[in-house]
């Protein structure tokens, strides 16, 4: 495809979200907190996708994301593709994965854990990245990594 057959237009430096399952854009949207940022952000939504059926894509021009925004993201949209932009074009692609470990992302369904009773950070290990199993730190709790609520 050319450069003139895009469907959203090109950035000059920033980061392309692509690949979010469209049901997921906002989500991810409103997770990397992009209605802050004083850059141009561009959003497309149910765009046909091989890969996913349908799927949403968001341009955040002049915005390099951290690893800690991007552990964040595999919770809400696991296997999304940043692309980094630089001068027009994509310098890096990275395919965002969960993280074995997840520190203070994830609220532990268990009303009994201490994380949920006591002011700490929760700890949740990734025991199963295929299925999106966590296992909470401190009560061995599983939960499934689609149906978590995130911290605040």
């Amino acid at each position: 495809m050319s450069k003139k057959e895009r469907l959203v237009a090109a950035i000059e430096n920033g980061t392309v979200i692509d690949h979010i399952p469209s049901g997921k854009t906002f989500q991810v949207f409103n997770l990397l907190e992009l209605q802050q940022l004083a850059t141009p952000v561009t959003i497309g939504y149910n765009f046909s996708s091989s890969k996913v059926g349908k799927k949403g894509i968001i341009k955040v021009s002049d915005k390099f994301f951290t690893d800690d925004e991007i552990s964040r993201l595999s919770v809400v949209a696991p296997n999304i593709i940043l692309n980094i932009i630089k001068d027009y074009e994509v310098v890096e692609k990275k395919k965002v994965t969960t993280p074995d470990e997840l520190h203070g992302i994830v609220k532990c369904n268990n009303p009994k854990c201490i994380t949920n009773n006591e002011p700490m950070t929760t700890i949740f290990n990734t025991v199963d990245k295929t299925h999106g199993i966590l296992k909470c730190h401190y009560c061995d709790k599983e939960q499934y990594i689609d149906k978590v609520e995130l911290c605040e």
